[in-house]
């Protein structure tokens, strides 16, 4: 799939399954992400995947988090944040390992880290696979940043859940002039 093709058809793709992207996939995965756009060439990103039975482990850190947040969580709720990683055969954490610059803000760094997650996205897909961008609690509660390695100011910017579509909903058209203008001047 050339690169135009790959921009402009992806989807996020919620039900997952096998197969993933194996280890020389995850490598060009990476190689992407790592062709972010990156003021100053500080390359403040990181990247943890977890896949077969890691994925049960990150559960576990979703579970610690839960519970240190809400003693008082359900079975059921236990249950559910045990069982989000095992969505989807691979799961990749992002991590904006922001650092002090004269010249790159934190903004910056984080939106690098971005960057490098939609390379990551756009890549699986022109490989063939599917995946979702996922955020939520986890990305922002200390137990899992600490337990991940995002110390300070690092901040998780998401969790990537690529595999194989089982079904992808269909794109909807976008009337490019609901987001776009050309500045007129005054």
């Amino acid at each position: 799939m050339n690169a135009i093709d790959a921009l402009l058809t992806r989807k996020s793709a919620a039900k997952l399954v096998e197969p993933a992207p194996d280890d020389a996939a995850l490598q060009t995965l990476f190689q992407a992400a790592v062709r972010a756009p990156d003021h100053g060439c500080i390359r403040p990103w990181r990247f943890i995947y977890f896949k077969d039975e890691m994925r049960h482990e990150l559960g576990q850190i979703f579970v610690e988090a839960l519970k240190k947040s809400n003693p008082e969580a359900t079975p059921a709720a236990i249950e559910k944040e045990a069982k989000k990683p095992l969505r989807a055969p691979l799961v990749i954490a992002v991590i904006a390992k922001v650092q002090e610059h004269p010249k790159v803000p934190a903004v910056e760094q984080i939106i690098s880290a971005g960057a490098a997650a939609q390379n990551i996205m756009i890549a699986a897909h022109a490989m063939g696979y599917a995946g979702i961008w996922r955020s939520g609690s986890p990305c922002f509660d200390e137990h899992v940043r600490s337990r991940l390695g995002a110390v300070g100011d690092d901040m998780i910017v998401g969790f990537l859940y690529l595999g194989t579509a089982k079904t992808v909903p269909p794109m909807p058209d976008l009337s490019l002039t609901d987001y776009v203008s050309e500045w007129k001047s005054a």
